[in-house]
């Protein structure tokens, strides 16, 4: 059971890119669920498996004895929800807040790699998803505010 939550439903033993298949199967997941639930439900669960996360990872890294394996794509679940829930329900804003979180967890600038650096176990392996996801929110909310503005700009004009 551990492994199937900390897998995401097994999307982490991907061969190819686990983080990354992991994030779209919580992207396909959280517009599902925002079809029928309001937006303070998927924070609501973001903040759920977060402190679910954190223990079990601790568990599972003292079991396995890896450190922060990649088969683990809670966290990206958490960020890529936390992304969507600052970001915006369009499919466009869902798309830029997927991408951005990408590029922050692969990259890892700033903060995101001071903590994926210095903490270990459950709060590193989630921390700096969270920061990442909501780093991801703002900028996909950022980039999507301005290219409103604009299209509507460039419309007027042509």
């Amino acid at each position: 059971m551990r492994k199937l939550f900390l897998t995401f439903f097994y999307t982490g033993l991907s061969p190819y890119a686990p983080g990354t298949v992991g994030s779209i199967a919580a992207a396909v997941v959280a517009y599902c669920l925002l079809q029928f639930l309001p937006v303070s439900t998927l924070v609501l669960l973001t903040i759920l498996i977060t402190v679910i996360a954190v223990k079990e990872i601790d568990s599972y890294e003292k079991t396995s004895g890896k450190s922060d394996p990649k088969e683990i794509v809670i966290d990206e679940v958490a960020g890529v929800w936390l992304a969507f829930a600052l970001s915006g329900q369009t499919l466009l804003q869902m798309a830029l807040g997927l991408i951005f979180f990408r590029i922050y967890d692969i990259w890892k600038p700033s903060i995101i790699g001071k903590i994926d650096r210095n903490y270990h176990g459950g709060i590193g392996v989630m921390g700096d998803d969270i920061i990442a996801g909501v780093l991801a929110g703002i900028s996909s909310g950022l980039l999507y505010s301005l290219y409103l503005k604009y299209a509507t700009t460039l419309h007027t004009i042509f």
